[in-house]
């Protein structure tokens, strides 16, 4: 196994001083270890994928360096254009490091949105051109693929792409960081809002823990599970699935659950809702200011304002909550305004060890929730 903090300091030493990216959770030690090895703003966990790319472009067009973006295979497909149209050496000819964290990794258990992403993705870099190798728990030089890789970067100023296998990274023993403590934990809250939601109401969730939570408080309540949506892949994109939803089905209250940082990875869907306005719209975004399901490392959202970028647009209606009764009191405001409206949660990040995953598969998901729809 590869320590984290020699690999970074390893890097550093070579001329690679700056680090952007989507946190992973095969990459949980790498990136909680940026969180406190390299110099202040030399870290940045960016908006989405794509974003990183552009970041690390910036930073080289101002320093002439080499920097690196780490992400999850599941977020290559933000990164195609701006690496084929940026940073390809038939465009801008850019020196770029890529770290990415192999989920679906073929013969290695995983869920059923990173099979395919998994299966695919060697062979995906190999259509951009872009060279690779693997590092795993066997790697025993991890020092020796670092040199190669920078001196390929260098040597053709392209992309080069390091696949990390699951298990590759020691742990890293973080200090400690204060987090916000407050009353609800996501779990609660989401609980809460399921309660609070009719018979006939849609509920559209997004990818990591809360669809698990969904899914399992679903399942204590011998329930069943065809009135929710289990966005368990695309993180970012839940909001617009449910409004998809709304504009077909005005008659239906759409609820869409969602993430601080799904929000921020494609927060353009806020302007889109804002502008159609669909009546029968409701946004909850659960904000524990962390990217919870891979580990823990922080967003930006306690420190912008979301209900007020929601309003600016074109929601009608905002909320931002911290307790059981402030969300309580919304939940039913909520019902009874006219959207597009947003409720902000504010939770504390952190959840049980013993949530379980769906039992059904994303087709009898989507077909028992098409059923429900439709009827």
């Amino acid at each position: 196994m590869i320590d984290p903090r020699e690999f970074i300091t390893h890097l550093q030493a070579s001329g690679v001083e700056f680090f952007t990216g989507v946190p992973d959770s095969l990459l949980k030690e790498f990136c909680a270890c940026l969180e406190h090895v390299p110099r202040a703003g030399h870290h940045i966990i960016s908006a989405n994928e794509g974003g990183a790319v552009a970041l690390a472009l910036g930073y080289h067009l101002a320093t002439r360096n080499v920097p690196l973006v780490y992400l999850q295979n599941s977020g290559l497909g933000n990164i195609v254009n701006p690496l084929l149209s940026l940073a390809d050496p038939e465009v801008y000819s850019v020196p770029l490091l890529l770290v990415i964290g192999w989920r679906g990794e073929p013969g290695v258990h995983d869920e059923p949105q990173h099979k395919k992403q998994g299966r695919v993705m060697l062979s995906m870099l190999d259509a951009m051109e872009i060279p690779h190798s693997i590092l795993g728990p066997e790697t025993v030089d991890p020092q020796a693929a670092l040199r190669d890789a920078l001196a390929h970067v260098r040597k053709m100023s392209a992309p080069y792409a390091l696949v990390i296998k699951k298990g590759t990274f020691q742990s890293f023993a973080a200090p400690k960081v204060e987090k916000k403590d407050f009353p609800l934990s996501r779990e609660e809250a989401i609980q809460q809002v399921i309660e609070s939601l009719g018979e006939r109401d849609v509920l559209i969730s997004t990818t990591g823990m809360p669809s698990r939570e969904v899914y399992e408080y679903r399942s204590r309540r011998g329930e069943g599970h065809q009135r929710d949506f289990l966005t368990v892949g695309g993180m970012g994109h839940a909001s617009q699935i449910a409004l998809g939803i709304a504009l077909q089905k005005p008659r239906r209250s759409v609820y869409c659950l969602d993430g601080d940082g799904a929000l921020l990875m494609h927060m353009g869907g806020l302007a889109i809702t804002g502008v159609l306005k669909p009546r029968n719209f409701k946004h909850i975004i659960v904000n524990n200011g962390a990217h919870d399901s891979v580990g823990g490392q922080p967003t930006v959202a306690f420190d912008v304002d979301v209900p007020g970028i929601a309003h600016a647009c074109g929601y009608e209606s905002v909320f931002c909550v911290q307790t059981k009764q402030e969300l309580q009191s919304s939940l039913e405001e909520l019902q009874r305004s006219s959207g597009p409206s947003l409720l902000e949660v504010r939770v504390r990040c952190g959840a049980r060890k013993d949530i379980g995953r769906p039992l059904t598969t994303p087709s009898q998901n989507k077909n028992a929730f098409m059923d429900f729809v439709e009827n």
